[in-house]
C-alpha cells in the first residue's frame, strides 16, 4: 500500500539512514524539552540559590512519577499504530486513535486531580528539607493543573512517531522552548515568583503547544488518518483492551524508575539542600544522555514495530544493534566530558561551593549512569517495537522496586556508605535491562510472538 499523508512505510532502505533520519528530529525534540527543563533549574539556580534548586528538583520528580505513567499510554499508542500500519491495516487507525486520545484524556484529569489532593502526603514521604518545602509544593500543585496538556501532547508526539512522522512533534517543541525560556525569565527573573514560576512557565508553553499541535493535525486529518468526529472519540473495546494489556505494563515499567527515584531521593534530602540540588542537577545531566538515548529507543521501536508487523524479522535484528552501537558512542564522549570537567558543568546551575565540592564526588556517579543507557535504549526499543507488555511489566518491577531499592538500600544504609551509597546503587540498577533483555533476544524465544494488529 503507497504511503499517504503522515504516514511513512519503515519497513524499507537500509537501517542507518532511516533509523538516523527518523531518529534526528526526536533527539531536537528532546534536546529543546531538554533545554526548556533545565532552564528552570538554571534560571531558579541563579535567582532563587540552593533552596530554589531543591524545590524544583523535588516538585518535578514528584510530577515525573505521575507523567510516566501517562508515557507508558503514549509509547502503547506509538506501538500499536506502527503495528497496524506494518499489518496494512490502516482503515482501522481511526477508531484506534480516537480511544487512545480519549483514555489519554481520563487519565489525565485522575492523576491530576490525585496530586492536587495528595501533594502534602507525597513531599512529606519525600522528606523534602524545610527550606525548599514551600517551593516544592507550590511547584507541584501548579503542574497538576496542566497534566492534561503534558498526557495530550506525549499521545500526539506517540501517534505521529508510530506512524513515521517524528518531524511535526519536534516543530511544535521548538515553539513551546521558546516560550517556556522566555516565560521562566519574565516569571522569575522579573517578577520573583520563584518554583511557581517554573511551573507556571511550563505548563503555559505545553499547553499552547498541544493546541498549536492540535490545531495542525484537524486542518490536516485526511492525511493523519483520524477525521476529529465527536463519535470517533468514543471508546472503543479492541483498542482499548489493547491499550490496556501494552499501557499498564508499559506504565508500572516507567513509573516503577519515578517511585524507586522517589525512595531515593528520600534519603538524600535528609542531607540537606546542597546533596538535594546536586541530585537535582545530575538528573538533568541525565536528561542530556537520554536526548539521544530516548530518540534512539523511540525511533527504533517504531520501526521495530512496523518491521514486525510486516514479518521482517531480519530489519527488528538489525535496529537492535544500530540502536545500541549509535548510543554507545554518544554516551562514551559525555562520559569523558563530565568526568573532566565537574565544576564547569554544575557551575552553570548553581555556584554554592558545598554544590561545586559534591560536583566531584558525582561526577563517576553521572559516567556510570550515562553508559547504563546504552544497554536500556536498545533493550527498550526492542520489547516496546514488539508490545511485549510482560516483558515490561518484569522489567519495570525488577529494575525499580528490586534492583534500585535493594541496592540502594544496601549500599547506603547496610553497608553504610551514605549518599555516594545511594547515588550508586540507583545507577548501577540501570544495567538490570542489559541483563535480563540481551539474552532474551540472542535466544529467538521472541519469534513466536503475534502482532497486536492481528
Amino acid at each position: 500500500m503507497a504511503d499517504k499523508g503522515l504516514i511513512r512505510d519503515l519497513t524499507k532502505g537500509k537501517i542507518a539512514p532511516v533509523l538516523l533520519t527518523l531518529a534526528y528530529p526526536v533527539m531536537l525534540s528532546n534536546l529543546l524539552q531538554t533545554v526548556y527543563s533545565m532552564a528552570d533549574m538554571v534560571i531558579v539556580g541563579q535567582f532563587e540559590g540552593s533552596t530554589g534548586l531543591s524545590a524544583v528538583s523535588i516538585g518535578g520528580d514528584l510530577i515525573h512519577l505521575f507523567t510516566f505513567i501517562g508515557m507508558g499510554f503514549a509509547t502503547a499508542g506509538q506501538i500499536m499504530v506502527s503495528q497496524y500500519i506494518g499489518a496494512g491495516k490502516r482503515e482501522e487507525l481511526n477508531s484506534v486513535i480516537g480511544t487512545l486520545f480519549s483514555i489519554s484524556f481520563l487519565t489525565a484529569v485522575l492523576l491530576s486531580m490525585l496530586c492536587l489532593t495528595s501533594a502534602d502526603t507525597f513531599l512529606n514521604m519525600l522528606h523534602a528539607p524545610a527550606a525548599s518545602y514551600a517551593g516544592a509544593l507550590s511547584y507541584t500543585l501548579c503542574s497538576s493543573w496542566g497534566m492534561v496538556f503534558i498526557f495530550g501532547y506525549n499521545m500526539v508526539s506517540a501517534i505521529l512517531r508510530g506512524m513515521g512522522d517524528s518531524k511535526h512533534p519536534m516543530y511544535f517543541i521548538v515553539f513551546a522552548s521558546v516560550m517556556n525560556i522566555l516565560l521562566d525569565l519574565l516569571f522569575i527573573g522579573s517578577f520573583h515568583m520563584g518554583a511557581f514560576g517554573a511551573a507556571l512557565a511550563t505548563i503555559m508553553s505545553q499547553g499552547t503547544s498541544l493546541l498549536l499541535c492540535l490545531t495542525y493535525l484537524y486542518r490536516h486529518r485526511d492525511a493523519f488518518a483520524f477525521d476529529f468526529r465527536p463519535a470517533s472519540f468514543r471508546i472503543r473495546r479492541k483498542p482499548l483492551m489493547t491499550m490496556l494489556k501494552l499501557g499498564l505494563p508499559i506504565a508500572v515499567q516507567t513509573s516503577a524508575g519515578s517511585i524507586s527515584g522517589l525512595f531515593v531521593s528520600s534519603f538524600i534530602n535528609t542531607y540537606g539542600v546542597a546533596a538535594s540540588a546536586v541530585t537535582g542537577v545530575g538528573n538533568k545531566m541525565n536528561s542530556i544522555a537520554l536526548i539521544v538515548a530516548n530518540a534512539l529507543n523511540t525511533s527504533g521501536s517504531s520501526i521495530i514495530g512496523q518491521s514486525f508487523g510486516a514479518g521482517r524479522i531480519d530489519r527488528v535484528r538489525s535496529v537492535f544493534f544500530h540502536v545500541f552501537c549509535f548510543d554507545l558512542i554518544f554516551v562514551s564522549l559525555i562520559s569523558l566530558g563530565i568526568l573532566t570537567f565537574p565544576e564547569q558543568v554544575f557551575s552553570l546551575f548553581n555556584n554554592d561551593p558545598e554544590v561545586l565540592r559534591l560536583s566531584h564526588v558525582y561526577a563517576p556517579v553521572a559516567a556510570i549512569s550515562f553508559m547504563g543507557f546504552a544497554v536500556r535504549s536498545p533493550s527498550l526499543a526492542f520489547i516496546n517495537g514488539l508490545g511485549q507488555a510482560k516483558m515490561n511489566f518484569f522489567m519495570g518491577v525488577t529494575e525499580g522496586f528490586i534492583l534500585r531499592i535493594g541496592l540502594t538500600y544496601l549500599l547506603g544504609v547496610i553497608l553504610g556508605f551514605g549518599l555516594q551509597g545511594f547515588w550508586y546503587g540507583s545507577v548501577i540498577a540501570s544495567y538490570g535491562y542489559g541483563l535480563v533483555i540481551f539474552p532474551y533476544f540472542f535466544s529467538n524465544a521472541w519469534l513466536n510472538r503475534k502482532s497486536v494488529a492481528e
